[in-house]
C-alpha cells in the first residue's frame, strides 16, 4: 500500500492500556446548556412516522467535511451519490448521520443550508457539529466577559453557543488603539488615549485562524501578559494566564488548491511559540477542542443517539463509523475515541478486566473509574457506542501517492507530526481502519461491513 500508512504500521506500536488520553478532556468540569434545536416541525414527525417501517441499523456516521464532501467551494463529485444511499425515497435519513468538521467561521443552522444544498438532501443544525459546538457545555464561562478571535459572525457564534459577555479583536482594537502597530497604515494618525470603556476581559476563546494573524497574535499576547486589563504593562514574571479555550486544531486543511492550506493549528503554532519566546514558560488551554479531542466525538455520539430516540428505535446505535481525509485530525480522533470507548468496556466486564491482567501480569494496567471520571459523561449521558471505527478517503489532505521512508526503524525520531503539541504521536492512532478512494466507496464498504440493505 502506498503512501505513509506502511511506514506507521513499521513503527514500534504503544499499548493501548497504557495511553493516557491528555488534550480535549482538561476544562471539562462544565455545565451543559443543551443542544436541540426548537425547529423540528414536520420534518421529524415524519421521520418518526416512518422510522418504524425501515430497517433499523445498529451503526451511525460521522463525516467529516473538507476533502470528504466538498473541497473549497467545490463539491468532491461522490459526495451527492453517497448520499443518494443514505435517505429513502422521501428524502429521509435510513442511517443515523453527524457532519463533524473542525470549520468555526458559521453557526451550525448556516453550514446545515450549506450541506443541504450541496447534497441536495434535508439536513438539520441537529446533524452538525462544528469546532465550537462543545463551548455550549463549558457554561462556567458562560457569565464571563471573553474575548473571541476568530472570522464571520464571531459575536453571533459566541452568544449562540452560550456566551453572554462578548468582545471582539475589533472592539479591542477599537477601544485600545495604541496596541496594533504591524500595519503602519492602519496605525493612528494623531496620537490618541485609549477609550478604555471596555470590561476586563475574564477568559480568551479561539474559534478559528483569523485574517489579521498580526493583529490577533498581539492583542491575545497583550491580554495575557496583563491577566485582561490591556491598560497595564506586560508581566513576564512566572504567573498564570487567563483561561484559554481553543477550538479547530487542524495543522492544514484541504480547499481547491493542489496541496494543503494554513488552518488554525497553524495560528496556534505561533501564539504557543511567541508566548514561550517571551515568558520562556508554555501556553496553557483549558480546553481544546474539534477533531481529534474526545469531547468532540463524544458530543457527536449523543447527536447520533438523539437522531435513533427521534427515529423510535428499539436497538441502540453501538459502531460509529468517522469519514475522514486527514490522518492526524480524523482518523487519530477516531481511534482515540475508540480507545476510550474500549477501556469503557474493559472497566465494566469482569471478564475483558481479567484478560488484561493475564497479558500484563498486572491490574495497574487496567482504566480506573477515577481516570476519565469526566463532567461530559454526567451532562451528556453514557454512550451507547462500543466502537468508532476509522475510514480514510484519498480526495483530500491524505495523499496515498507520497513517499515513503526506505527505513521505518531509523526515522521513527524524525517522524513529523502534524498534531497539536499537547496530542503525543501514537503511530496506532494514525492506523485508518480501511482506506477508500472516495466517500462513496465508504459508505458501500460501511453497508457492506454492516450487511445492511436499505429498503
Amino acid at each position: 500500500m502506498k503512501g505513509l500508512l506502511p511506514f506507521y504500521r513499521g513503527l514500534c506500536t504503544l499499548s493501548n492500556r497504557q495511553a493516557r488520553r491528555k488534550a480535549g478532556i482538561v476544562g471539562s468540569r462544565c455545565g451543559f446548556c443543551g443542544t436541540q434545536s426548537n425547529s423540528k416541525g414536520p420534518y421529524y414527525a415524519t421521520m418518526q412516522s416512518q422510522a418504524l417501517s425501515l430497517p433499523q441499523p445498529s451503526f451511525g456516521l460521522l463525516f467529516d467535511i473538507d476533502g470528504v464532501l466538498v473541497r473549497g467551494r467545490m463539491p468532491i463529485p461522490a459526495a451527492k451519490k453517497s448520499f443518494e444511499k443514505l435517505v429513502d425515497s422521501q428524502g429521509q435519513f435510513v442511517v443515523p448521520v453527524v457532519f463533524v468538521t473542525n470549520a468555526g467561521n458559521c453557526l451550525r443552522q448556516t453550514k446545515a443550508d450549506q450541506l443541504s444544498h450541496i447534497l441536495g438532501v434535508p439536513i438539520t443544525q441537529d446533524q452538525v457539529i462544528m469546532s465550537h459546538s462543545p463551548l455550549r457545555m463549558f457554561k462556567k464561562f458562560h457569565d464571563k466577559c471573553v474575548l473571541v478571535s476568530g472570522q464571520g459572525p464571531v459575536l453571533e457564534i459566541a452568544k449562540n453557543v452560550g456566551f453572554k459577555n462578548v468582545v471582539s479583536i475589533d472592539m479591542l482594537r477599537e477601544s485600545f488603539p495604541l496596541l496594533d502597530m504591524v500595519d503602519h497604515n492602519r496605525r493612528p494618525k494623531l496620537p490618541s488615549n485609549p477609550l478604555g470603556n471596555l470590561p476586563k476581559v475574564e477568559a480568551v476563546i479561539l474559534f478559528g485562524e483569523p485574517i489579521r494573524w498580526e493583529t490577533n497574535l498581539q492583542l491575545i499576547i497583550d491580554l495575557l501578559l496583563t491577566n485582561g486589563n490591556l491598560s497595564s504593562i506586560h508581566k513576564t514574571q512566572k504567573m498564570s494566564h487567563l483561561p484559554l479555550l481553543a477550538c479547530n486544531m487542524d495543522l492544514m486543511w484541504m480547499a481547491e488548491a493542489h496541496s494543503p492550506r494554513f488552518g488554525h493549528g497553524t495560528f496556534l503554532v505561533c501564539l504557543e511559540n511567541i508566548y514561550k519566546k517571551i515568558t520562556g514558560q508554555d501556553l496553557k488551554y483549558d480546553a481544546l477542542m474539534g477533531k481529534p479531542s474526545e469531547l468532540t466525538y463524544h458530543f457527536a455520539e449523543y447527536l447520533i443517539r438523539s437522531q435513533a430516540m427521534q427515529m423510535q428505535w428499539k436497538h441502540p446505535v453501538t459502531s460509529l463509523y468517522a469519514i475522514g481525509d486527514n490522518l492526524m485530525t480524523d482518523i487519530y480522533g477516531a481511534n482515540l475515541y475508540n480507545r476510550y470507548l474500549e477501556e469503557r468496556v474493559a472497566r465494566t466486564n469482569p471478564k475483558a478486566i481479567a484478560k488484561m491482567v493475564t497479558a500484563t501480569g498486572s491490574a495497574t494496567t487496567v482504566p480506573q473509574e477515577e481516570e476519565i471520571d469526566n463532567m461530559w459523561e454526567s451532562e451528556l449521558a453514557l454512550p451507547a457506542a462500543t466502537s468508532c471505527k476509522s475510514v480514510l478517503v484519498c480526495t483530500g489532505v491524505y495523499n496515498p501517492n507520497a513517499e515513503v521512508p526506505s527505513d521505518a526503524s531509523h526515522c521513527i525520531k524524525e517522524t513529523v507530526f502534524h498534531g497539536h503539541r499537547d496530542f503525543r504521536f501514537d503511530p496506532a492512532l494514525v492506523e485508518p481502519g480501511h482506506i477508500v478512494q472516495d466517500v462513496a466507496e465508504a459508505v458501500d464498504l460501511i453497508f457492506e461491513q454492516e450487511k445492511f440493505v436499505p429498503q
